[in-house]
């Protein structure tokens, strides 16, 4: 039992990692009706920031929330100057454009910082508490706990504000949003910085259980695209629960099935967005999408 409780917490802490990254391409998609490929080279980006301002003397939290703020204008500037000419055109293209977006991040932090390993310090102690007869690292439920404040947060800002009404307009129509008077240009703007600095969140939460390389957060954005599958792309509870089922089952697998193991559990969340899309192509939470002719 202990095992079982250990394996579950412990997944819900590497689920929270895709989580973050799923909010991030939620709230980009949400504002622009785009998926932006990006996302997880900037929350490196962003990661790096954080650790050359502690590197400064600068204490973590504060070089943080710094790393959040740059974030923030960083891609407000990116949709300004770079996705807009895109927008509104084929989306295939767009596409492909957060693709390239996503390389040349890649290569500037390996530019900038080199491509060696470097020690991110942990938000949360290193200590383990005894649940139940499990071992759980206080970082584990820290990492956990902030998923879900920034889960009900966006929840809450989709749901029950003007900006989150407006970003939501935009998306779905954005010609009408500007009849409407709002001002779609710096929607797109806020959308996109919105989502740069959750990727902030994401790299400060990532880096201190791997290591800060340029690609550490490449296995973590497929993962959080599979949460964005499974969850829908319009709900943000949908995405997080689907990011910690994919965290929980992985690890079950690997230890309990023994022909998955560790090598083939990379497989589980494929599999499940086989099952789920078969049953709910919208997702497990999200909307299905109805088109007037």
């Amino acid at each position: 039992m202990g095992t079982f409780i250990q394996l579950v917490i412990d997944g819900l802490s590497v689920g929270s990692v895709y989580a973050a990254l799923a909010l991030a391409i939620v709230l980009v998609n949400q504002a622009t009706g785009l998926i932006n490929f990006a996302q997880g080279g900037m929350a490196v980006l962003s990661a790096y920031l954080a650790w050359w301002f502690t590197g400064l003397g600068i204490p973590l939290i504060l070089a943080i929330l710094l790393s959040v703020g740059v974030s923030f204008l960083f891609g407000a500037v990116v949709e300004r100057y770079l996705m807009r000419r895109f927008e509104g055109g084929d989306p295939d293209t767009a596409v492909v454009v957060t693709i390239g977006l996503l390389t040349l991040i890649t290569g500037v932090c390996g530019w900038l910082f080199t491509y060696n390993n470097q020690q991110f310090p942990s938000l949360f102690p290193l200590d383990t508490i005894s649940v139940l007869g499990a071992s759980v690292s206080v970082r584990s439920i820290g990492t956990t706990v902030v998923i879900l404040a920034i889960m009900i947060l966006l929840q809450a800002l989709f749901a029950g504000t003007k900006l989150g009404l407006a970003l939501r307009a935009v998306a779905v129509n954005p010609q009408s949003a500007a009849f409407s008077g709002l001002p779609v240009s710096r929607l797109l703007m806020v959308g996109w910085g919105l989502a740069a600095g959750l990727g902030a969140v994401a790299g400060a939460l990532v880096a201190p259980q791997l290591t800060l390389t340029p690609g550490m957060m490449d296995n973590a954005l497929v993962y959080a695209l599979a949460a964005v599958i499974l969850g829908g792309l319009s709900s943000p509870v949908g995405v997080v629960a689907a990011a910690w089922i994919i965290g929980v089952l992985e690890n079950l697998a690997a230890v309990y099935v023994p022909f998955i193991g560790y090598d083939l559990k990379v497989a589980v969340p494929f599999v499940l967005i086989f099952v789920v899309l078969l049953v709910r192509p919208q997702g497990l939470f999200g909307r299905r999408t109805v088109v007037r002719v």
